[in-house]
């Protein structure tokens, strides 16, 4: 597998791909320049994008707190918007993480093998974007421009239940212009977890104070992860601390090239 283009810009390696964009629900409500950043740049890296109108929330929060018959329904949803697709990109380590390990028990539970099955097929076609561009389209150079310096947050969904690795990094650093910079203690929860800060806030929020800090110290411009909830709980605490540091998801610094404001 080829893992750095020439030019990725130019050699459009998804050219003849069509791809359904996963938005969730989440950004779809409050971040939707993310999904939107997302579509720009997988059609610069030469897909088709297809927004299937019928997709909501994935029903993770459901799932999480044990309330797996109320969850059934988003899985029926998320199967009839998205099974006739060869490729579903999401920009959310948390969401996809979810369709991929929570999905077919469900559904299996619900309904039975033969859904279930069908649930775990669609399910292992549901990718992150970080690990769709470095595993089916191999590239880590996807033409970004970013003159800026940043500190990447792995957020747990992402690095624990997708498991997508070292791939964002490897794309950050084939961003032209960019100064990635470690951040201490990196992989330590930033205390969001979905349904946890609503049961443990002040758990929660000690350990958002205690990202921030790690954040702040690092002396970035920018505080990227792979999700937006992640980087509303750390940037809430930044926020108020006035550390300066602009929360980013991953995927508009991937879709910023060389002329954008």
């Amino acid at each position: 597998m080829t893992i750095t283009a020439p030019s990725a810009a130019t050699a459009r390696p998804g050219a003849g791909m069509k791809v359904a964009l996963f938005a969730t629900c989440a950004n779809d409500v409050m971040f939707p320049q993310t999904p939107i950043a997302t579509v720009k740049l997988l059609e610069r890296l030469g897909c088709r994008v297809e927004f299937p109108m019928e997709q909501t929330c994935c029903g993770q929060i459901f799932a999480n707190t044990g309330y797996f018959d109320e969850a059934v329904g988003s899985v029926k949803t998320f199967l009839r918007a998205f099974e006739r697709y060869e490729y579903i990109v999401g920009p959310s380590g948390s969401c996809v993480g979810a369709v991929r390990h929570q999905h077919e028990m469900l559904a299996r539970r619900a309904a039975g093998d033969r859904v279930g099955d069908r649930v775990a097929a669609v399910a292992s076609r549901t990718y992150d974007v970080s690990e769709f561009l470095v595993d089916v389209l191999g590239v880590t150079d996807v033409g970004a421009y970013f003159p800026h310096r940043v500190t990447y947050h792995p957020s747990c969904h992402s690095v624990r239940i997708a498991k997508v690795g070292d791939k964002p990094y490897q794309l950050l650093k084939a961003v032209r212009g960019l100064d990635l910079i470690e951040l201490p203690n990196a992989e330590q929860c930033c205390g969001m977890g979905g349904t946890f800060s609503l049961k443990n806030p002040d758990v929660s929020t000690a350990m958002a104070g205690d990202k921030a800090r790690n954040v702040a110290s690092t002396g970035a411009e920018y505080l990227c992860a792979g999700d937006n909830l992640c980087l509303l709980n750390i940037s809430g605490v930044l926020n108020r601390t006035k550390a300066g540091v602009k929360p980013i998801h991953l995927v508009e610094i991937l879709a910023h090239s060389e002329g954008d404001n």
